[in-house]
């Protein structure tokens, strides 16, 4: 069954301030000082899926992705804020990338241009698929802010849905095989 958008959103934060690791790590990103940021892509999914499968243990992460949207830094700053994060919780496998410079290296990276950025909620829209495009920000007042330009339905109903913004099909399916989604969470669907 859908639920109104509404509903996912107070589901997502709910399922998120009942994670004691999660909260650890939007309080630590939100030390960070950062403007405009989030935690999201694989740890908001795993997050959400270890617990619609009633898993007790939290799943491996590669990897916790604390995007922020900063036009005016200096591209190497990235790099200062993934060792201060890194250092106040070398326990959590961080990676830290400024939206803003995403266009600076994804051809490098991925063999094929990005157009440049124009804001957080425009960069999390081309995350690979439409169930990962969602992001967490806590503020200073422990406020939770949902980013999902493409809603949540796709997470909740643990279906894995290319996004075409950004991604091939063949990178899509790489991603699939490799993510290992149905074996990790018996419920959901890749289409």
């Amino acid at each position: 069954m859908t639920l109104p958008a509404e509903e996912h959103s107070e589901k997502l934060k709910a399922i998120a301030r009942g994670s004691a690791w999660f909260m650890h790590a939007l309080r630590a990103a939100r030390s960070l000082g950062l403007p405009s940021w989030c935690i999201g892509a694989g740890a908001v999914r795993n997050l959400v899926w270890d617990h619609l499968h009633g898993y007790a243990t939290p799943s491996d992460l590669a990897d916790i992705d604390l995007a922020y949207f900063d036009e005016q830094e200096l591209p190497e700053e990235e790099t200062r804020h993934q060792e201060i994060i890194a250092h106040a919780c070398p326990n959590l496998p961080w990676e830290v990338t400024n939206q803003a410079h995403v266009h600076l290296w994804f051809e490098k990276y991925f063999g094929y241009p990005a157009t440049p950025l124009h804001s957080l909620a425009e960069a999390v829209a081309t995350w690979p698929e439409f169930a990962t495009s969602v992001g967490i920000g806590l503020d200073e007042n422990d406020a939770l802010h949902i980013i999902a330009p493409w809603g949540l339905g796709d997470l909740f109903e643990m279906r894995v849905r290319r996004n075409p913004a950004r991604v091939s099909e063949e990178t899509f399916l790489n991603r699939t095989r490799s993510k290992r989604y149905m074996e990790r969470w018996p419920k959901v669907r890749v289409l």
